[in-house]
């Protein structure tokens, strides 16, 4: 279960960056009260994974599926310049590289 608590707050990252990014250095407020929920949350659910999950392997996995989820609405999104949110081979390769270590830390815990 908290292996599923871990993973929902990684993608409560990808939440509060595009909040955060929304919110246009905090001058909107709804995205800035997205932001804050959504970092309160999703800190609260690496929190309480650290009780029983390794803190190296809880963060690295929290932050793999964040980058991954973040990267995907960025380019899904277009909030990026267009060079940086094309979908390319290697971008795809890379970001289901990082997908296959955070499976792979799950898998040797």
């Amino acid at each position: 279960m908290l292996w599923l608590v871990l993973i929902l707050s990684g993608a409560l990252e990808a939440v509060w960056a595009a909040a955060l990014e929304r919110s246009e250095g905090f001058r909107r407020p709804l995205p800035a009260l997205v932001f804050v929920l959504a970092l309160a949350a999703s800190m609260g659910g690496l929190a309480l994974s650290l009780t029983a999950i390794p803190v190296g392997t809880a963060y690295a996995v929290w932050v793999g599926v964040g980058v991954v989820l973040t990267v995907v609405y960025a380019m899904a999104a277009r909030v990026e310049p267009q060079a940086s949110r094309r979908t390319t081979a290697a971008r795809t390769v890379l970001l289901l590289g990082i997908a296959g270590c955070v499976a792979g830390l799950k898998a040797v815990a």
